[in-house]
C-alpha cells in the first residue's frame, strides 16, 4: 500500500499486495458462467476485508482505495488490464517519440465527470501538473522527470528530461488520475470521476455503494449497483455468502474450497497476482545489519509451508513476482537449509538470537506460527507483536521502529522500493540504485527488464528481505455472476464487465 507498494489486508493473502499453483499462464482464469439472462437492474454484493480510512485518492495511502476507486470511479489517460497490459482509457491513442522524450496523448471527446462537467484537455494538464507539483499527493514523484505538460487542441503533450520506461505504467495508477480543475468535492467522503460507476453511499464500518454511471463515455456497466461489504472475519463472510447475502467473496485462503463450494452456489476461482508476502528486515543496526544473519533467517524458513497453508500461490525468492518485468526464479539464492542457517548464525556470533516480529493484527496466526517454529529450529527466539494497522503504519512504515515485520505488498512493478534507502525496508545498495536508474532510462522494454532482473538478483543475494510467498488471487464467485475479475484482485478490481443473471 504505501507508495509505491500497496499493502492489502486480506486474510492470509491480504493487500496487501499475490501466480498460482499449477497455473502460470497469462490468461485470466474463468469464473463460473452464469446461465440466466443478465439483469441490468441487478445489485452485486462483494465481500472485501480492509475498509479505507477515507476516500481521498489524492493523498491517502492504501490498497483499499486503489482496489475499488481506480478504474471504477477514477481514470487516467491510460489503464492497465489484470494481465498488466497498458491500454487506452481517457486517451483514445498515444505516441512516443523514438528518443523516448515526448509522449502525445489524444484526449477523448464527449467524456463527462460524474457531476456532468465535461472533460477537457486543460483538466488533464491541470491534473498532471498539480500531481507533479504537490508532494502531498500520492505518487507525485512519479512525474518528476516530466518537464512540460501542455495541451495542443485535443492532444496533451508530455516532454521528459530523459527517457522513463516506467512513465506509461505510472500513468495507469494514481499518478495519472484525471480530476476536474476547480472541483470543490470533499474528497475525504465523496468522489467525482469519469468512470463507469458513481459513488453513491459510504456507510463507514459497513459498506461502500457504487451505482452505474449511465452517462459513461464507454460501454455502460452491466449492473445497476455494486455494494462492497467490509467483513473482516472469514467465517462471517462465508456464512453471509452461503446465506445468499454476498455474491462474491475475496480475501480468504483456498483451503476453504470445500466449504465454499458445498452448496453448488459458488465456485472457487484462482488467479495470478503480484501479492508478495514480505518479511522485512530492519538493517540499520543490530544483528540484522549482518547479511549472514539475514541469510540465515531466509534459509531457516520453509517457504513451501506457506504455500501449503494457503492452499494456493507459489514460492518467491526475490523482490519481483512472476507477473512483473524482470522476474527470474531465484530459489537457489536461499534454499531451505536449517543446517546452513545454524552455521551462518554461529559464524556471525548470534547463536542465541532473540528478535521481534511486528505484524498487523488482521493477518491470521498461521504466518507467525510458521515463522516462530522455523526460526526456533535454528536457535532464534521470535517474539510476535500483533498491532493494529495504524500502529503498524506509524511504528514500522513511518518511523522504521521494528526488527522484523510482515505485510503483503500487492502493488505491481514496485521494485523502486528496493532502490530507495529511505523506504521502510532500510535497504541501501548503490549498485542496485544505479541498475534501477538504468532500467528507467532504457527505451527498450527487454533491456529495462534485464536490468531489473540483474538488480533483483543483488537484492536477493544481499538478503534484503525474505519473500515468504507469492500469493494467488482467491475469489469465490456466485454461479449467477459473470465478468468478475480474478487476477490481482487485491490491487485493482475493475468491475465494468461484471453482470448478474436473474436465474
Amino acid at each position: 500500500m504505501l507508495r509505491r507498494t500497496v499493502l492489502a489486508a486480506t486474510s492470509l493473502l491480504a493487500a496487501g499486495v499475490l501466480a498460482l499453483t499449477a497455473c502460470s499462464g497469462g490468461s485470466e482464469p474463468s469464473a463460473p458462467t452464469a446461465t440466466g439472462e443478465p439483469d441490468p437492474d441487478a445489485s452485486v454484493a462483494i465481500r472485501l476485508v480492509l475498509e479505507p480510512s477515507n476516500l481521498d485518492i489524492r493523498q491517502t495511502a492504501g490498497a483499499a482505495l486503489d482496489q475499488i476507486l481506480v478504474d471504477n470511479i477514477y481514470q487516467g489517460l491510460v489503464a492497465r488490464t489484470p494481465e498488466q497490459d497498458i491500454v487506452p482509457a481517457l486517451a483514445s491513442e498515444w505516441t512516443v517519440s523514438p528518443d523516448g522524450l515526448t509522449y502525445t496523448f489524444t484526449v477523448r471527446e464527449g467524456v463527462t465527470f460524474h457531476d456532468g462537467q465535461p472533460l477537457t484537455p486543460q483538466d488533464v494538464v491541470w491534473s498532471l501538473t498539480t500531481r507533479k507539483n504537490t508532494p502531498e499527493w500520492r505518487d507525485s514523484a512519479r512525474l518528476a522527470n516530466v518537464t512540460t505538460i501542455a495541451a495542443d487542441g485535443q492532444d496533451v503533450v508530455l516532454t521528459l528530461a530523459e527517457p522513463d520506461s516506467s512513465l506509461l505504467w505510472n500513468l495507469t495508477g494514481r499518478a495519472g488520475i484525471i480530476l476536474k480543475e476547480g472541483d470543490t468535492v470533499d474528497y475525504q467522503t465523496a468522489a467525482n470521476g469519469t468512470g463507469p460507476f458513481v459513488l453513491d453511499d459510504w456507510r463507514e464500518g459497513d459498506s461502500i455503494v457504487f451505482v452505474r454511471n449511465d452517462a459513461y463515455w464507454g460501454d455502460t456497466a452491466g449492473v445497476a449497483e455494486v455494494v462492497f461489504d467490509y467483513i473482516p472475519d472469514n467465517q462471517a463472510a462465508l456464512n453471509a455468502a452461503l446465506a445468499g447475502e454476498i455474491d462474491v467473496v475475496t480475501g480468504f485462503d483456498a483451503t476453504l474450497k470445500e466449504q465454499v463450494e458445498e452448496t453448488g452456489d459458488f465456485a472457487l476461482v484462482l488467479g495470478q497476482s503480484t501479492d508478495k508476502g514480505t518479511l522485512a528486515f530492519n538493517q540499520t543496526s543490530g544483528p540484522l545489519a549482518d547479511q549472514r544473519v539475514r541469510q540465515a533467517i531466509r534459509q531457516a524458513i520453509d517457504h513451501d509451508a506457506f504455500v501449503e497453508a494457503l492452499g494456493a500461490g507459489q514460492t518467491q525468492y526475490g523482490p519481483i513476482p512472476e507477473l512483473d518485468p524482470g522476474y527470474e526464479d531465484l530459489a537457489d539464492v536461499a534454499p531451505y537449509d536449517p543446517e546452513a542457517a545454524r552455521a551462518l548464525l554461529e559464524e556471525a556470533g548470534e547463536e542465541d538470537l532473540e528478535l521481534t516480529l511486528t505484524i498487523p493484527n488482521f493477518y491470521p496466526t498461521t504466518i507467525p506460527q510458521i515463522l516462530v517454529s522455523d526460526l526456533n529450529e535454528v536457535g532464534i527466539t521470535l517474539e510476535v507483536e500483533s498491532v493494529d494497522f495504524p500502529t503498524w503504519l506509524n511504528d514500522v512504515y513511518t518511523n522504521r521502529d521494528y526488527e522484523l515485520s510482515f505485510v503483503l505488498h500487492t502493488e505491481a512493478r514496485d521494485f523502486e522500493n528496493w532502490a530507495n534507502p529511505e523506504y521502510y525496508f532500510t535497504y541501501d545498495n548503490p549498485e542496485v540504485q544505479d541498475l534501477y536508474a538504468q532500467s528507467l532510462a532504457a527505451t527498450d522494454e527487454s533491456e529495462a527488464a534485464d536490468l531489473l532482473a540483474e538488480a533483483a538478483q543483488l537484492v536477493s543475494e544481499d538478503a534484503a528481505a525474505d519473500w515468504l510467498y507469492n500469493g494467488a488471487s482467491v475469489v469465490a464467485v456466485g454461479t449467477s455472476i459473470s465478468g468478475m475479475p480474478s487476477i490481482n484482485v487485491n490491487e485493482r478490481l475493475n468491475l465494468a464487465e461484471i453482470a448478474k443473471s436473474n436465474g
